[in-house]
């Protein structure tokens, strides 16, 4: 697939579409395509011939789209980074991917009033990395995972041919570009012809702004995290009354319960709801189904749908055998939608990665189950949660909290609720007397992590503790710490 000759080609056949909107900006096909050019004739002057990644660093400017088709018309994969990460946060994942360029909204702004000369596109090849996502790491150091053009090219083209989306059709993208599953409304949302509507930050932290902007949207085709849904479900007015064109919900990046489906049964009787499972290295999500009010009432756990075509979902044991439909193991994901390995990290490859019956696979590290035909979410095998849709790895967290000068010793567990991860609860052992009341140091401690870590990596709650329980070899005892929270 060409993607970006498919996206380019509407600025020719509808020009003047609104390709992207973001608060009161919007951004049709024609400029889409001029401005990406310009992008990359400034990627071209300034940044070596050798394919080295870009960070592209904002929030949902339509710079950052430029931005993201400039550097693959340039032949560079792209970094996308939120600018709320922490600097330090940001300096790591851009030491790690050894950047060519950073590209923010200024420099891209900069770089379409130089116009200049369009350089030719220099097309990727299937195997080239296409954009380089990066995740929690257990040791501390985040972990980037390069998406190659058939990567990326098998996930699309799978989600048109499921969907057979309608002629221009409205995607809410509020989920952060760096967190995979924007992929999903930005690249269906500009291949077929239909506007991206971004919400930033700023409406979703302000209830009177994003209400108004999601009446005023238009959308179609619903994408976000179930987190997201049940904070709009909050507001009575969010139904069918107010998005009177929703026609689908896309819903992934983390565990959906049956009764947020009801309410959204009940809001918006004429849109149908899809539950989505996949991890950031097999490319979005692998697995999807339509949940009905049957499903609702039949399964008290929701399954996360039938593998995508193409796609092999196997359930294995710790031998590595696949397990009759019902029992649990882990999910273990096949194909040509799953990345090549960890980005100059041979050694997390070697663990995660490995061929099988000569497809590359994935071992995810989450448990799950085959019944009627469809696959099950059985949790996490490992330290790994979702959070609000945000893959986080506790060990990452504990060890920027060791890293503290108040700190002796840490454990970070999740709080869960109904079979879901709500928060992250921190065990601490100080160095010394604790200086002020719990609350106090709890908020110390915090404000402190803030310098190194994103907010949604942030324990909620503090137990400060003088010993940790013990199990018989010696290791912290987990189950015994989740037992005291």
């Amino acid at each position: 697939m060409d993607i970006v000759g498919r996206i380019d080609a509407w600025s020719r056949t509808r020009p003047n579409n609104v390709a992207h909107v973001s608060g009161a900006r919007q951004m049709t096909y024609a400029e889409l395509s001029e401005r990406s050019d310009a992008v990359a004739a400034y990627l071209s002057r300034r940044v070596p011939d050798n394919r080295s990644p870009i960070a592209v660093v904002g929030q949902k400017e339509s710079e950052m789209v430029t931005g993201f088709l400039g550097c693959i018309k340039a032949g560079h994969p792209y970094v996308p980074l939120d600018n709320t990460l922490p600097r330090q946060r940001i300096d790591d994942i851009v030491s790690v991917a050894g950047v060519g360029a950073t590209l923010t909204p200024e420099v891209i702004r900069e770089a379409e009033r130089e116009r200049g000369q369009a350089e030719p596109i220099r097309p990727l090849s299937a195997a080239d990395p296409f954009y380089i996502i990066f995740t929690s790491g257990s040791t501390g150091t985040p972990k980037g995972v390069p998406i190659t053009l058939e990567c990326l090219t098998d996930f699309l083209e799978w989600m048109e041919d499921e969907q057979q989306f309608r002629d221009s059709e409205v995607f809410l993208n509020q989920v952060p570009y760096s967190f995979d599953v924007s992929i999903m409304d930005t690249y269906l949302g500009l291949l077929t012809g239909g506007t991206v509507f971004s919400i930033d930050r700023e409406q979703i932290t302000n209830p009177i702004k994003l209400y108004q902007a999601l009446a005023s949207s238009g959308v179609t085709i619903w994408v976000s995290t179930p987190t997201f849904v049940q904070v709009c479900l909050v507001e009575r007015r969010f139904d069918q009354t107010m998005l009177p064109g929703v026609d689908r919900f896309f819903l992934a990046g983390e565990a959906l319960a049956p009764s947020l489906v009801a309410q959204l049964h009940d809001r918006f009787p004429n849109s149908t709801v899809w539950n989505m499972y996949g991890p950031t290295e097999a490319t979005v999500v692998v697995t999807s189904v339509r949940i009905d009010r049957e499903m609702v009432r039949r399964y008290p756990s929701l399954p996360i749908g039938f593998p995508k075509p193409r796609t092999r979902i196997e359930i294995l044991d710790n031998e590595g055998r696949s397990v009759a439909p019902g029992e649990r193991g882990e999910i273990v994901i096949a194909g040509p939608n799953v990345s090549p390995g960890y980005l100059n990290r041979p050694d997390a490859t070697e663990r995660a990665f490995f061929r099988r019956d000569g497809l590359r696979a994935y071992r995810t590290g989450d448990a799950g189950h085959y019944e009627d035909g469809m696959v099950f979410f059985d949790g996490r095998l490992d330290s790994q949660v979702k959070l609000h849709g945000f893959r986080i790895e506790l060990g990452d967290v504990e060890t920027h909290l060791r890293a503290l000068s108040r700190v002796q010793e840490a454990v970070v567990l999740p709080v869960t609720r109904e079979g879901r991860v709500e928060a992250l609860q921190a065990f601490v052992i100080l160095t010394g007397a604790r200086e002020g009341s719990d609350f106090e140091m709890a908020n110390a401690l915090r404000a402190q992590l803030a310098e190194r870590l994103p907010a949604h990596m942030l324990p909620r709650k503090f137990r400060f503790l003088d010993t940790f329980p013990m199990t018989a070899n010696g290791k912290v005892d987990r189950q015994n710490l989740a037992g005291l929270a």
